[in-house]
């Protein structure tokens, strides 16, 4: 007890709550610049609402996403009757309550991606700009490989060979997300090693080689934490990719299938009664354009607020 009482008393050096202050200072400023950049706040709060939607959709709607309900008769049920507040879709299951459902889909499979896509990317990134030379070349080289594979292509390409080969119409969710994040990592291993190149020249650096650090310890320690923000607006950038993504594998038949919501999936069945039912892909439509442009203005929110240049 007062062995801990002595060393709460004893004072911290005045270079550590100096690094302190100004870590609070620089995170106070970070957040002023993105709270300046309306539409950026926008957008996060758009997410915010849209991620919430996502996990109380049990609890904001009483409809079962694969219901039908009893007064279909063939037809979409129109917006406002029958409790269906902006409709149903061509066999009669609640709109608003599968968008909801369906933005679990898009944002779990987006950010499951970029996960993966960001620690991958990151890896191979560090490596490359830490050590340069021929591992940087073997790595580069490596990275122009996987960017000259168009990634839609061959998820279709996959997809028709587990089709033929077993009695899955597609690839399951593990894989598309697999996949694209094994065709994604690459801009973010050339924005991390191009940040690597220049931060293991700084004298924050050299300083930690000079008193024996090792390679491990200076990379996690001392260049990754100041390649973060970089990284954060590549991967937020990159959500928006995949949710689009996504949307086009399932409006094209080969991503989520059926009966699970999927806002691209809503999209293509809601072609048949596009003419007399045109709310049944204006909606969809408009959760994807919405949710993109929202992780897009946050994205570019993020960079203004991390660029140190910007006042």
């Amino acid at each position: 007890m007062a062995q801990s009482f002595i060393t709460e008393a004893i004072p911290r050096p005045p270079h550590d709550l100096a690094h302190e202050d100004e870590f609070v200072q620089e995170r106070h400023q970070t957040w002023r610049k993105f709270k300046r950049h309306r539409l950026a706040l926008t957008g996060a709060t758009v997410l915010i609402l849209l991620t919430l939607g996502a996990v109380f959709a049990p609890w904001l709607s009483h409809f079962d996403p694969n219901a039908i309900d009893a007064h279909w008769t063939g037809s979409p049920l129109a917006p406002g009757q029958f409790g269906h507040w902006i409709g149903t879709d061509e066999i009669g299951r609640d709109l608003y309550t599968r968008i909801l459902f369906g933005a679990r889909i898009s944002l779990t499979l987006a950010v499951s991606a970029v996960i993966i896509e960001v620690l991958l990317g990151t890896f191979m990134g560090a490596v490359a700009g830490y050590y340069g030379g021929i591992v940087d070349s073997l790595l580069m080289r490596v990275t122009d490989t996987f960017l000259s594979i168009p990634l839609l292509p061959l998820l279709l390409v996959l997809t028709g060979i587990v089709a033929a080969n077993t009695s899955k119409a597609s690839l399951n969710f593990a894989s598309i997300v697999l996949i694209i994040a094994a065709l994604s990592w690459m801009f973010v291993a050339r924005l991390v090693r191009g940040a690597f190149l220049s931060l293991r020249e700084k004298e924050f650096a050299e300083a930690a080689r000079a008193i024996g650090s090792g390679d491990a310890r200076i990379v996690l320690r001392h260049l990754l934490p100041n390649a973060v923000g970089p990284i954060t607006v590549q991967a937020t950038l990159d959500v928006g990719n995949v949710i689009l993504l996504e949307s086009a594998l399932s409006y094209l038949g080969f991503g989520i299938q059926p009966p699970t919501a999927s806002w691209g999936s809503m999209l293509a069945n809601a072609q048949e009664n596009i003419s007399i039912a045109p709310w049944a892909a204006i909606y969809p439509g408009l959760a994807i354009l919405i949710t993109v442009l929202a992780v897009n203005y946050m994205g570019d929110g993020l960079r203004d607020a991390l660029d140190p240049n910007i006042q």
